[in-house]
């Protein structure tokens, strides 16, 4: 199945075994990985009775999100070691989970999104407004993260689809149409990127303001230095780990939008990044908890001593768990 008249589909085993074991095998080992980072963070956040605070929510159902990704990508490689070439030229077994995997990663994106926009809000709020995240609205957002996701990445389960269609199928990840995976991307892939990275850069710039007019108070400033250090730092390694973990993604739906040529004529190369991609995606949701949970504890105990200054000082950080 394929959307060019000059191509045949009537290819049988064109992967070698030694090359589908060579990808599949490493994919399989780190889905099961990050499967096992995901459950211990949601477990730990569960055992620890932390959910009443609102950017606990949203860690929680983030690293959610991350381990239906990773489940999905397991189930896509195990599909993919049991019969490869249903990947190149699609089938109605892909269907499902493909769209759980696009789900999952909606989900995610959206969380980090959230994420970002809480800790912004948490920070801004002693200075220029009095709105004050709680749990409740971290429920709420959580649950428009997952109807939105849902509904995008359910799309072809409703019809959206290339299985019955020759025309508009994509070379990459059939039997989803190419306009499906343009629609889905570029959107998405702009607010993965551009939202962190603007509310990042605020947090620090907040965080500098603020320990500039404490040195001019003649305080100490030495607490905000360590802050405003390990927020860059973070900040950095977030933007840097989607631009890493999506980038490529978006590369091959680019890729697959403009491409004419059939499918056994990008094989191997092609599909051989097609399956990087998705190991780069996985390593997005091994890297989230090590980021969000872990280092963040160091980060959020050096802010929760800022909480101590007095209302008559300098108006600083009421940040906690950055």
């Amino acid at each position: 199945m394929n959307g060019f008249p000059n191509c045949s589909a009537n290819y049988t085993n064109i992967w070698s075994h030694s090359l589908v074991l060579a990808l599949g095998i490493p994919q399989l080992t780190i889905n099961v990985a990050s499967v096992l980072f995901n459950c211990t963070v949601i477990f730990t956040r569960l055992a620890t009775k932390d959910l009443h605070k609102p950017i606990s929510i949203l860690f929680c159902n983030l690293a959610i999100s991350d381990l239906f990704t990773s489940f999905s990508g397991f189930w896509i490689s195990v599909l993919f070691i049991t019969n490869p070439d249903i990947t190149i030229f699609g089938s109605k077994d892909m269907l499902a989970p493909y769209a759980l995997y696009t789900t999952s990663i909606l989900s995610t994106i959206y969380n980090l999104v959230s994420v970002g926009v809480e800790r912004y809000l948490a920070v801004a709020k002693s200075m220029r407004t009095r709105f004050r995240v709680t749990r409740n609205h971290s429920i709420a957002v959580v649950f428009i993260n997952w109807v939105l996701a849902f509904f995008l990445g359910c799309l072809p389960l409703m019809g959206w689809n290339c299985l019955h269609k020759e025309e508009n199928v994509s070379v990459l990840y059939s039997p989803f149409c190419v306009d499906y995976l343009i629609f889905i991307s570029i959107p998405n892939v702009v607010v993965a990127f551009i939202i962190p990275l603007f509310t990042y850069l605020r947090i620090i710039i907040i965080l500098r303001r603020r320990k500039l007019r404490m040195k001019a108070c003649g305080q100490a400033t030495g607490t905000y230095k360590s802050a405003e250090t390990q927020v860059a730092r973070t900040s950095i390694f977030i933007w840097l780990l989607a631009l890493i973990s999506y980038a490529p993604f978006f590369a091959g739906v680019i890729f697959d939008a403009t491409n004419q040529r059939c499918h056994i004529d990008l094989y191997p190369g092609v599909y051989i990044f097609r399956n990087c991609t998705a190991v780069l995606i996985t390593i997005n949701c091994l890297g989230n908890p090590l980021i969000y949970t872990l280092k963040l504890k160091t980060l959020g105990a050096k802010l929760k001593a800022l909480k101590c200054l007095s209302v008559g000082r300098v108006r600083a950080c009421a940040i906690e768990h950055i």
